[in-house]
């Protein structure tokens, strides 16, 4: 999927990068280079195409798995579930979905 994301630690300021490596309508699976524990809440924005500007959605969620990518510097993946999603967003996630299925 390949997907930027932006996220928040739980009473942090600052964002951390990240990529989304794969979706499903209840989380995702991340890559970062960040090292977060599991159980950990975050507030995640991801950005994607939509027709011809950029779109993005929110969601709160949880770290719910956590897997080094090999060695230190090279990141960690995490398991994110969904702990709270708006309506409009969970549209425009359902709508990324499509748009990954007729492209495919």
């Amino acid at each position: 999927m390949d997907l930027p994301v932006d996220y928040w630690v739980k009473h942090e300021s600052y964002a951390h990068g990240g990529i989304v490596v794969d979706a499903s309508e209840t989380g995702f699976l991340i890559h970062s280079i960040e090292d977060i524990p599991i159980g950990t809440k975050l507030k995640i924005a991801v950005l994607f195409p939509r027709e011809y500007e950029l779109a993005n959605f929110e969601v709160a969620a949880e770290i719910i798995r956590k897997k080094a990518s090999g060695k230190a510097e090279e990141g960690y993946q995490y398991g994110i579930k969904f702990t709270k999603i708006l309506q409009e967003d969970y549209g425009k996630l359902r709508e990324l979905f499509i748009g990954k299925l007729l492209s495919d």
